[in-house]
């Protein structure tokens, strides 16, 4: 499987398979690139590439170094060892943060942004009501030390709104996306769950100057669907698209119209 090494060292795995314009992904908390499996289809006309995190998947898990720009630093990194150009960037949930950081330094490699179900800001404060209640957040770490796969499992659960997938459907992701890829640790979840609660990409909206499509889950509890139209009222070259019925991964739910979705937005913006 190809990897690369981080500027301080951790090994970063990643896929890529198909030719053409680079797709490049990144995933969210507490899973892995298997995540994009329904996505895979698309490397039949352009080039596919999917990370592992840090302490995620594949990737080496560090005993520290987990913060936004480190995990910044390492889709940098991967840009750089690929030299990839004219690239379109797609992250979901804390993905989303990680590209928004990550953006200045890889502006000229870029075409464009693909944002996800995410936040610039997971927990709520009093000028950002869009957000988790921070009481919330606060007890999903204490119940991540107290009982680790339970946390996991409802984690993974509360992604899909109620009655979103039947019973096959489920047992589909589960089977090729769940048990395909490698959750991370105790301690890599735990810090990088305190990232996640901490930061604040608001200021970074304002540098974006490429073109940007937000999707989300009409339903999503996870990060709400106000936080992707805050982000798109301040991004001026985004275009915001709501998947009816869906909760936190539309991608996975509906691959169809979510491929389609991606697959448009390439195809307008790199002629």
């Amino acid at each position: 499987m190809p990897n690369f090494a981080s500027r301080d060292g951790v090994t970063i795995h990643y896929e890529d398979v198909g030719e053409g314009r680079p797709l490049v992904f990144i995933h969210g908390w507490a899973m892995s690139g298997r995540v994009w499996r329904f996505q895979q289809e698309l490397a039949a006309s352009r080039r596919f590439i999917a990370m592992d995190l840090r302490g995620h998947g594949q990737s080496t898990a560090p005993m520290d170094g987990y913060a936004i720009d480190d995990f910044a630093d390492d889709v940098v990194a991967l840009f750089t060892s690929l030299d990839l150009t004219d690239a379109v960037l797609v992250g979901w949930s804390m993905g989303v943060q990680v590209v928004l950081q990550a953006f200045p330094a890889l502006r000229p490699r870029l075409a464009g942004l693909v944002l996800v179900s995410g936040t610039p800001k997971f927990s709520a404060a009093e000028d950002y009501p869009f957000g988790l209640p921070p009481v919330e957040v606060k007890g999903m770490g204490l119940r991540l030390k107290r009982d680790y796969q339970k946390t996991m499992g409802d984690f993974f659960r509360g992604m899909f709104a109620e009655e979103e997938l039947d019973r096959e459907q489920y047992q589909r992701i589960v089977h090729e996306i769940l048990m395909g890829g490698r959750s991370p640790g105790p301690e890599p979840a735990r810090q990088s769950l305190k990232t996640l609660a901490d930061a604040d990409l608001r200021p970074q909206l304002g540098l974006v100057d490429r073109p940007v499509l937000l999707i989300h889950g009409a339903r999503d509890n996870i990060c709400l669907p106000a936080a992707s139209r805050f982000m798109a009222e301040r991004l001026p070259l985004s275009t915001l698209r709501i998947i009816e019925g869906s909760g936190h991964a539309p991608f996975m739910t509906k691959p169809a119209e979510f491929n389609r979705i991606l697959r448009e937005f390439q195809e307008n913006i790199c002629r």
